[in-house]
């Protein structure tokens, strides 16, 4: 059994842990000491503040859901939303409709209304010039989703790739006139191959994150209970690497099953076909699990799943921010299992060599 730290920064090193020495990457200095749970990745990623403002780019399909969660459930750890979307109908509508939801009276009992339980994050109209005036830029447009096909069996996350590149590479040249230096947070897909996309086009890799992971574990949970064979990953199971047809779940990380735990990530992988299958397409689920909730665990500096720079590729992981740091988690696993992982990581090198 070996631990994941193995993988950062080089991709798979064979031989004992114990002789490989971290170096520094040019960005952040990274832990020395590979053989611990928790694996300090990067520092000084985000500014500790009691409430941060974030704005939301696109108000699509993805953007809008992402929104209203962030409204909902973001009241302690969100202080406003910014939205800008290039259709100023939109925003105008949305901008009303969000703000129209409340609970029906004030409770605060003398207390600051930003500190009251009922407090929602007010959202406001941006202009273009004021994207980046925030701590975390949300990045949810897409220039071409794939229509409802009911016979579809191909990625639909892939198929989005060159156009949406485009897009990244426009926003980063905005986001590096702007000097900004809050975290530059990917949710369009495809996610991890975006974010590379985004320190490719001139980012610091400490400041991009992508936003992909969280429904796919949401995806396998929900099969755990639907499965009693999958109940374990409840409890000790894992998710890793894109989301798309690369992720690895894993259903116990104590005691790993490789054949159940590929059965586990076949269903969460196809998961959003089987819901245009029926005619619909499956945004919900990635805008409040993968966005939403998942944006929320971070800035509140809780363990959450999301991507951060393995080197040459983004990949998603259980991580967290500790004293503005970003840590993730590092337990030792079955070898079978840092296989796929590797895999994973390799594939998404071929993506990003592919377009150097």
């Amino acid at each position: 059994m070996d631990r994941l730290s193995k993988f950062f920064d080089t991709g798979f090193i064979a031989g004992d842990i114990s002789d490989y020495n971290c170096h520094d990457i040019g960005l952040k200095k990274i832990s020395k000491n590979l053989n611990t749970d928790e694996f300090l990745a990067y520092e000084n990623v985000l500014c500790k503040k009691k409430k941060y403002m974030v704005n939301i780019l696109a108000m699509g399909d993805v953007g809008s859901t992402l929104l209203l969660g962030l409204r909902l459930l973001g009241g302690d750890v969100i202080e406003a939303i910014g939205i800008f979307d290039i259709n100023r109908e939109v925003t105008h509508r949305f901008e009303m409709e969000m703000n129209q939801i409340s609970y029906p009276f004030f409770n605060g009992d003398g207390c600051d209304e930003m500190e009251s339980l009922e407090y929602m994050p007010a959202v406001k109209v941006l202009k273009e010039e004021e994207i980046f005036n925030c701590d975390v830029f949300l990045f949810c447009p897409s220039v071409m989703v794939p229509e409802v096909d009911k016979k579809a069996t191909e990625d639909v996350r892939m198929v989005q790739y060159e156009g949406n590149k485009k897009l990244v590479e426009k926003y980063v040249k905005k986001a590096k006139e702007n000097e900004f230096n809050g975290i530059f947070a990917v949710m369009s897909d495809p996610v991890d191959p975006l974010c590379q996309c985004a320190v490719n086009a001139g980012l610091n890799r400490e400041k991009v994150r992508g936003f992909g992971l969280g429904v796919m574990n949401a995806r396998a949970l929900y099969h755990s209970m639907k499965n009693k064979k999958f109940g374990e990953y409840k409890f000790k199971g894992r998710a890793y690497g894109p989301h798309g047809k690369d992720l690895v779940i894993a259903n116990d990380i104590d005691n790993y099953d490789d054949d159940l735990s590929k059965e586990l990530t076949e269903l969460a992988v196809n998961a959003n076909l089987e819901i245009r299958k029926i005619g619909f397409k499956p945004y919900i689920a990635p805008a409040i699990s993968s966005g939403a909730i998942s944006v929320i665990e971070f800035l509140k500096n809780r363990w959450h799943y999301s991507s951060i720079s393995f080197g040459e590729v983004f990949l998603g992981i259980k991580n967290k921010l500790k004293n503005e740091n970003v840590y993730f988690e590092n337990p030792k696993l079955d070898i079978k299992l840092l296989c796929r992982i590797e895999n994973a990581i390799n594939n998404l090198k071929n993506i990003n060599r592919e377009e150097k």
